[in-house]
Parts: C-alpha cells; structure tokens; sequence
C-alpha cells in the first residue's frame, strides 16, 4: 500500500493574529531550538516513513518553499500545491492537490493540520487503517481537557465544581488517513459548496455509509490554532515530548 502525506499549511491564521502578520502560521518558531510547527509534522511524518509529502499552501506560501525546498534536509521528498485563486478550505486544497497529480500514485493519504503539534504514530494508524479496511479513519484523543470550569447545579445550588475537567470526550486531532474509495465523495464535496474537511467532508462520507473507523492516539498532541494557545506552549513541553523527532 502506498500512502503519501498531505499537510494543510494554506490558512491566513486570523485567530493567531498578530503573530501571522510576520509568519505563515504554521512557520511560527516553537521549542528552545525556535523550530516551525510545520518542521516537526515533517520530522514526524519521515520518522514514521512517510517521506513522500505534499504541501497544500497558499498565504504566506514563500516561506513554506523557501525553508523547506525539496525537502531532502529532512529526508523527505517534498511537493507543493498552492490553493487555487479564490478558492479556500481545506477540501478544495485536497482535491486541487489530486487533480493536478501532485501526490502521483497512492492507496491512501494521511491528511494532517500543519499547526498541530503530536506524537503520534503515523506508521500504526497507517496499518490499523489498511488492515480493517477503512475508507477513513480518524485519529481521535480522549485526553482533552475542556478550557473552562464545569459547575454541577441541583435544585437551584451548586453541588460540584470541577477546573478545566476532562470530560472523556472523543475529539477530533486534526489528522486522517483516507483511502481512494473517498475520493468521489471529496469532489463531490467541494462541487455541493463544502470546503471543510472536518464539517464537510467526513459527514458525507458517513452519509455515504461508508465505513469509518477511530484511530486513538494516546500520547502528546497540541492545537497551535489561537495565540492563547501558543502563548501556554512552553519550550520544555516541546523538548520533552517531541525530542526523539531528532
């Protein structure tokens, strides 16, 4: 089974303003070596032997090219896909990618966020997916904590209160494996007027009846989407769960 790499790095970041006025969001320095975002998915994508990889970008996209050319510095094989004039999200930049033949042949395409950090286990998904016949499988984590404080309210008093509890919900990373059996259900996606890969395409794809299955991922991973979230991300965070992508 062939699987390629796409990494979404073509969003303005607007909710990462006013660092994305400087950088392209996923080239935004992280850890005590002042790393991009972007650099460690790549790292983690080669570590797990992902090493054919194509880029979809679009704002901001020279520094992305010029920082990672062909990709060979971080053993990769690195390809590029500009999102095409006055179109944006997610699902458009993935279909754009297929048909212009940018990823070449494949059997299936693990599409990761370029501004989420994680350990995860590229290779294991990649074999949990082929070996039960998914059409998508979607890495989820139960390690979430909601952001805010959780009151429990009985007959007018509050009974419980617990800070920024995990709630045991299953949410979504970011990340996904696909198979070609989707890719009619992508384009006809994007030609209904959906262009989001989490709100559109995955719904239709259990609409479809498809089979869908998770992917858990139960170590480091962390959503660099908001300036409160960078600001929280401390160096030594990184240092310790992502030091073996060295």
């Amino acid at each position: 089974m062939v699987a390629k790499g796409a990494i979404l790095c073509g969003g303005e970041g607007n909710r990462l303003r006013p660092l994305t006025n400087y950088f392209q969001k996923t080239m935004i320095p992280v850890g005590s070596r002042r790393r991009p975002i972007l650099e460690y998915v790549v790292r983690l994508m080669v570590h797990n032997g992902v090493k054919d990889v194509v880029l979809l970008s679009g704002y901001r996209s020279d520094e992305i090219t010029n920082y990672f050319g062909d990709g060979s510095r971080f053993g990769a094989n690195i390809r590029y896909c500009n999102d095409r004039p006055g179109t944006k999200g997610s699902a458009p930049a993935l279909v754009n990618a297929i048909k212009t033949n940018t990823f070449g042949k494949f059997d299936d395409l693990l599409l990761y966020y370029g501004d989420v950090l994680s350990a995860l286990d590229v290779r294991s998904l990649l074999k949990q997916h082929a070996e039960s016949s998914a059409d998508l499988t979607l890495v989820l984590s139960s390690n979430y904590a909601v952001p805010v404080g959780v009151a429990e309210v009985t007959r007018g008093r509050i009974t419980e209160f617990r800070e920024k509890p995990n709630l045991g919900f299953k949410v979504t990373t970011g990340c996904m494996a696909i198979s070609k059996s989707c890719i009619p259900v992508l384009y006809s996606t994007v030609n209904n007027g959906g262009t989001d890969m989490m709100s559109h395409f995955v719904p239709a794809v259990l609409e479809a009846k498809m089979t869908v299955r998770p992917f858990y991922l139960k170590g480091f991973w962390y959503d660099v989407g908001t300036t409160e979230a960078y600001e929280k991300l401390d160096d030594e965070t990184v240092e310790r769960h992502l030091r073996f992508l060295d």
